[in-house]
């Protein structure tokens, strides 16, 4: 492992927290801890239960505490070790203790590595919304390691490529046809689990993601503009996962969510129906849904009017133009979004 050297050549060099959940500390945590130990760091883990619950203002008073015992310092780094959750809730916690300690992402699924790693920003969920408190606070090193994404279910691979098709779609239609033309590569559907991922075709995606969406961040660090591309599908995504009791994962509602931006697009006579089919059949191909899971239409609609991406009371939508190419509108009335949503609720 290398991280010990890198933690080295951006001046740490005494203490350092690690946050893990049980399942990820177990994998790569405790041989994370080891090494670092032997690079000369007083390395300590803390360990969250898995779950979106645990992305609460609760759990993260709880790592207060134990940050406090452990003595921790301004300086002191904090290794994020998992996948979302503990990305956005150990982000939250080193952006909001002594205001403000070093935070290294390590991301260990491809949804952490692909997305929520990148772009600074951390949070955690307030009550039933999800996202709610939160800050944008940069980390100081992110090591994705595609090694960690060989013990990921396929359900967990298909969560993480709903966010690489979303990169593609908002911003580069080669890595779409890309994706289009090697899923079979990175998605290899043998007795419910990936034997051999092509660790190329599987580099490429998180190169080619990453690349993609520090682009934007770079453009746009607190999201005033062009970032809020990069909540495709959202709005929609988010109410679903809530309204589930995220049961939904998470890029199985940004899925969903994608596909009905796209379907508004196309009834608004924008999108054309054969970019609508290219990207239906890459959710589909990738294992993800292509219909609602079933929830109630006018909790999904009462739930997206809490969006925190909301402006002067108007909903904003994130929609194609064509692959490679959207724009942003707060023009998509009420009644198209419950239309197009009881459409996906009712088609088998």
């Amino acid at each position: 492992m290398q991280t010990g050297h890198w933690l080295k050549e951006l001046g740490f060099s005494d203490k350092l927290v690690i946050i893990s959940d049980p399942t990820v500390k177990s994998l790569y945590g405790d041989a994370l801890r080891q090494s670092l130990i032997s690079e000369g760091f007083n390395a300590n883990v803390l360990e969250v239960p898995e779950g979106e619950e645990q992305k609460s203002l609760q759990t993260a008073s709880r790592l207060y505490n134990e940050l406090s015992d452990f003595y921790a310092e301004r300086t002191t780094p904090i290794l994020a070790l998992g996948g979302g959750v503990i990305g956005d809730l150990s982000g939250f916690v080193a952006a909001t203790y002594l205001r403000g300690m070093p935070l290294v992402q390590m991301p260990t699924t491809l949804l952490a590595q692909v997305d929520s790693s990148i772009g600074g920003k951390v949070a955690v969920n307030h009550g039933h919304l999800k996202n709610k408190i939160g800050a944008f606070y940069q980390p100081s090193l992110v090591v994705s390691d595609i090694a960690a994404l060989r013990s990921l279910s396929i359900g967990e691979l298909s969560n993480g490529l709903a966010e690489a098709i979303k990169s593609a779609v908002v911003w580069d239609r080669e890595f779409f046809a890309y994706l289009e033309e090697n899923l079979e590569k990175i998605k290899l559907k043998e007795a419910g689990f990936i034997p051999a991922p092509t660790d190329k075709a599987l580099e490429e995606v998180v190169f080619r993601s990453a690349k993609i969406k520090a682009e934007i961040v770079e453009k746009d660090e607190r999201d005033s503009g062009l970032r809020n591309i990069l909540n495709y599908g959202h709005t929609i995504g988010h109410a679903i996962e809530t309204v589930s009791g995220f049961e939904v994962g998470h890029g199985e509602a940004i899925a969903i969510g994608m596909l009905a931006a796209a379907r508004i697009s196309n009834r608004m006579g924008i999108v054309d129906k054969g970019e609508l089919m290219r990207l239906k059949s890459v959710v589909e191909r990738t294992g993800l849904p292509i219909r609602m899971p079933g929830l109630k239409v006018e909790k999904i609609i009462q739930t997206i009017r809490h969006d925190k991406k909301i402006l002067q009371g108007k909903t904003r939508f994130v929609l194609p133009r064509a692959i490679g190419d959207v724009f942003i509108t707060d023009e998509v009335s009420p009644s198209l979004i419950e239309s197009v949503l009881v459409d996906l609720n009712e088609e088998t």
